[in-house]
């Protein structure tokens, strides 16, 4: 089983579903099968730095990256699928730590499904914390740009008179 799968369980039994993060999975430059990518591929796919992407590794946060026989890295569609979601991750703001926390919780397995889950909520709980402020800081934009929209066709208007 993958990273981005996980069994149906009680939806039925025996089946297996994609755990699908927000979007639909993005094309792979490579079919399964074929997809061998060089660290320098991926950092063209990504966008991700070379440091990154081995940082990420030293710390956990990418399961166990296979090598070829000259010990170059050789990335997957599952490892740029995984890149995928922790970049969506990064963007949600959440920490690290709980990134790091949350791949080793998918290693370890199905049992471990409620504490994703919990990790998971409370990093949307944090987002929509966020979009509440920005929604705000937004209001207050907006309020500023009328009113110096407004002043300068005040002043349109006095200077024609």
């Amino acid at each position: 089983m993958t990273v981005m799968q996980t069994t149906a369980g009680t939806f039925a039994p025996n089946a297996t579903r994609t755990d699908i993060c927000s979007a639909p999975p993005r094309r792979h430059p490579r079919p399964d099968g074929q997809d061998h990518y060089t660290i320098s591929e991926v950092v063209a796919f990504t966008g991700l730095t070379a440091h990154t992407l081995r940082w990420y590794e030293r710390i956990g946060l990418m399961s166990h990256i296979d090598r070829s026989h000259t010990g170059q890295r050789r990335y997957s569609n599952r490892d740029l699928d995984w890149l995928d979601f922790v970049g969506k991750l990064r963007l949600t703001g959440m920490p690290v730590a709980d990134m790091v926390r949350y791949a080793e919780l998918v290693r370890e397995g199905e049992s471990t499904y409620p504490d994703r889950r919990e990790l998971l909520e409370s990093t949307r709980r944090d987002v929509l914390t966020r979009i509440a402020e920005l929604q705000d800081t937004l209001a207050v934009l907006d309020r500023k740009i009328s009113f110096y929209g407004d002043a300068g066709r005040s002043r349109e208007t006095e200077s024609t008179r």
